[in-house]
C-alpha cells in the first residue's frame, strides 16, 4: 500500500541502539490533528553528549523521490548537539513532559543503557504553519545517530501527512 506507514532499522547489527517496535495512527497522519504513538527501543550503552543527528528526508513527486533541504532546522539537516537542543526546550531541572514522565523515558542526555517503553499515547498535532513543501504527501526519513564518529543507530521511516 502506497504511503502506508512503514518503519526499520537502518543500522550496522553491533549498532548499540536498535528501535525494536514503532506504530503510529492515523495513516495518514493528520495536521492539525491528535497522532497516537507506541514505542519501544534498547540500548546496550550510555548516550551522552555530544549526540549527532543527520535526518535525510525525502518527498514523493510523482515516482521521484527528492530530498528536501534544510530550512530553518526543518528537513534534511545535521544536528551536532542533540543533547543542547533538548535543554533548549527542556530546561535541565525541570520535570520531562508526558507522557515520558509517567513512563521514565528521560527527555535530558545522557540517556542510560537500558530497554525504553512508550505505551500508546496520545500527541496534539497542532496547526503550525508547515513550509509549503511540508503538506500532503508520502516522505521517507533516515535518522542516524552516533558520538565521536561512532554510529549508535539508525531508523529510516516511511509516512504520509494529510493537512486539512
Amino acid at each position: 500500500q502506497v504511503g502506508a506507514f512503514a518503519w526499520e532499522n537502518c543500522g550496522d547489527k553491533k549498532d548499540p541502539v536498535v528501535l525494536q517496535s514503532l506504530s503510529v495512527a492515523p495513516d495518514p497522519i493528520s495536521i492539525p490533528g491528535s497522532l497516537r504513538v507506541s514505542a519501544a527501543a534498547s540500548s546496550s550503552k550510555t548516550m551522552a553528549s555530544p549526540l549527532k543527528a543527520v535526518l535525510v528526508v525525502e518527498k514523493a513527486l510523482g515516482d521521484l523521490w527528492i530530498q528536501l533541504p534544510c530550512i530553518d532546522q526543518m528537513g534534511s539537516c545535521t544536528y551536532n548537539d542533540v543533547c543542547t537542543i533538548l535543554d533548549d526546550l527542556i530546561p535541565p531541572g525541570t520535570t520531562c513532559p508526558e507522557p515520558l514522565l509517567t513512563y521514565g523515558i528521560p527527555c535530558h542526555c545522557p540517556f542510560k543503557a537500558g530497554s525504553y517503553s512508550l505505551p500508546a499515547s496520545d500527541f496534539d498535532l497542532p496547526d503550525v504553519e508547515l513550509p509549503a513543501w511540508m503538506t500532503n504527501g508520502n516522505y521517507r526519513v533516515r535518522a542516524a545517530v552516533s558520538n565521536g564518529g561512532e554510529e549508535l543507530g539508525c531508523v529510516k521511516l516511511a509516512f504520509s501527512l494529510q493537512s486539512q
